[in-house]
């Protein structure tokens, strides 16, 4: 026979473990969403530096050209397609499109506050020749070398002070 006693705080405990449980689930999602929010935010901005690396690789100048805003029958007004094959194409500076690599990825605000993302920088790391930064327009997808100097203010670099740290993703 159950004593009177016997489920006394039996209600209690299981609503403390629910509001436990409830709580991790809650961390656990906000950590994950983070995570996902910060690995994919310049998904379509990898597409596009991607997608040029590509066109060099298959020697599709003009695909090339045409992400950095600019065709043959309109071409842009500062970078010209000879001094885009000057240095892209096959006698060009960065002729050999296998030598490149991403190093780092910068997401960049236009005001001196932050607010509002406005491109990405890539440093690009190149095997022959100086190492440059490639800005992608989140707006437009359009490819540029980027400003100087590239990103002004803070910016919170988690995988930069990992490595700087523990080694790791160093070759």
């Amino acid at each position: 026979m159950a004593g009177y006693l016997d489920e006394y705080g039996v209600a209690d405990e299981r609503r403390t473990r629910t509001i436990k449980n409830v709580v991790v689930a809650v961390v656990i999602a906000a950590i994950l969403g983070t995570s996902a929010f910060y690995f994919f935010r310049n998904r379509a901005e990898e597409r596009v530096i991607n997608n040029f690396i590509a066109a060099l690789k298959n020697k599709d100048y003009q695909q090339a050209y045409a992400l950095w805003g600019c065709t043959q029958q309109t071409p842009c007004r500062y970078y010209s397609p000879d001094r885009f094959a000057e240095d892209w194409g096959p006698s060009g500076l960065y002729k050999n499109p296998e030598k490149m690599h991403i190093e780092h990825i910068d997401t960049c605000g236009a005001n001196p506050q932050g607010f509002g993302e406005t491109g990405v920088v890539f440093n690009i790391r190149y095997g022959d020749a100086d190492d440059l930064g490639l800005w992608v327009e989140r707006k437009t997808k359009i490819l540029s070398y980027a400003p100087w100097p590239r990103c002004p203010g803070p910016h919170l670099q988690i995988f930069e002070f990992l490595k700087s740290r523990f080694g790791v993703g160093s070759k």
